[in-house]
């Protein structure tokens, strides 16, 4: 597993990675929507997206139905990161193409379920 993390907020990029490391998950974390889709555009490696909503330029929303669109055949698991909690932000979250919700602030738990790892 491959997985990519998009959040503006250094914490928020640091905590992940290092739940994932000691999973041996392999991680990469960056600050932006626009570098993401650069990553996400030369390397088709990534197979999980941790996508932070609500981010300055590009929106998480904004590139969760960018991929959606442009990649539909693209089997990428993207879920979002969030600390939008309210039953109407949750339900506009998900109709914008978004696999799964992660919210905010995480626990190790809650994170390897929402990535499909969690040890039952």
């Amino acid at each position: 597993m491959k997985v990519l993390i998009v959040d503006d907020q250094e914490v928020n990029r640091k905590l992940p990675l290092a739940i994932l490391a000691r999973r041996g998950v392999d991680a990469v974390a960056v600050p932006s929507c626009e570098e993401a889709l650069s990553l996400l555009t030369h390397d088709d490696a990534f197979d999980t997206l941790l996508l932070d909503v609500s981010l300055p330029g590009m929106t998480g929303t904004e590139l969760c139905q960018r991929l959606r669109s442009d990649q539909p055949d693209r089997k990428l698991h993207i879920v979002a990161y969030t600390a939008h909690a309210f039953a109407d932000e949750r339900t506009r979250i998900m109709e914008a193409g978004f696999d799964d919700l992660l919210i905010k602030p995480i626990t190790r738990d809650g994170l390897l379920q929402s990535l499909g790892l969690a040890i039952l």
